[in-house]
């Protein structure tokens, strides 16, 4: 017994350990008045600016916060961070630290259960995303995390509730995530400049795959097994 307690000690140590920094990220963006900075594209490219040199460093921990402390808008602090840095590193600082919040807040979730997503998640999105959650997650995680308007950042705490394994969470988080970043951090660069038409064109498409997904996603991947089994 005493054994099987000193093996959990350390986790616990971790765990209060990250929760000690979550606790210390958001005093520091309250200080520093970052949250007075999202109101406007041009206060959030101030607010990194103003660390230089460290403001690199400053923005990977705004996109980190973007994702542990949700809801902040991670697609202001993107499109603020290629103005400031360019299109291909802040895609890489953004990829990188929206990849650790995701694996971070899943494992929290995970350890802690309902009482503490509760303190980030209310209750009415809760209800709403967690029964589909349940029902399709992996075709739901893709296409959320794929398509613009979902929150992205909630629904990693609810995975942390599911049965799902976290390496398959991850390698959703990888493969899915990073699109709808690099294309902020795109329009933020300049590097990408569409006419609104084609911005609403791709947004009826992104809804329309998105709802097919939700019908048909079931049959598509048991096709696929039974494809990958002879």
């Amino acid at each position: 017994m005493k054994e099987k307690r000193k093996k959990h000690i350390p986790n616990w140590i971790g765990v209060l350990l990250i929760l000690g920094l979550i606790v210390l990220l958001g005093i520091f963006l309250v200080v520093t008045g970052f949250f007075d900075s999202v109101r406007s594209l041009e206060d959030m490219r101030t607010y990194v600016e103003q660390f230089q040199p460290y403001s690199y460093g400053v923005y990977f921990v705004v996109q980190l916060a973007s994702v542990v402390l949700a809801p902040i808008p991670s697609n202001v602090t993107s499109l603020a961070g290629a103005a400031l840095f360019g299109t291909i590193p802040a895609f890489l600082l953004t990829y990188g630290a929206v990849a650790a919040g995701s694996a971070l807040v899943f494992r929290l979730a995970r350890l802690l259960g309902q009482p503490f997503v509760e303190r980030f998640v209310s209750r009415q999105d809760m209800e709403k995303y967690m029964k589909i959650v349940e029902r399709k997650q992996d075709v739901f995680f893709a296409m959320a995390f794929l398509l613009p308007g979902f929150p992205d950042d909630i629904l990693c705490f609810l995975a942390g509730l599911t049965q799902m394994r976290f390496r398959r969470f991850f390698a959703l988080v990888l493969l899915c995530r990073p699109w709808g970043l690099f294309v902020s951090c795109a329009v933020g660069g300049n590097a990408l400049q569409l006419p609104p038409w084609v911005l609403v064109a791709l947004c009826a498409a992104g809804i329309a795959l998105f709802l097919l997904a939700m019908k048909y996603g079931d049959r598509a991947e048991e096709w696929l097994l039974q494809k990958f089994r002879k």
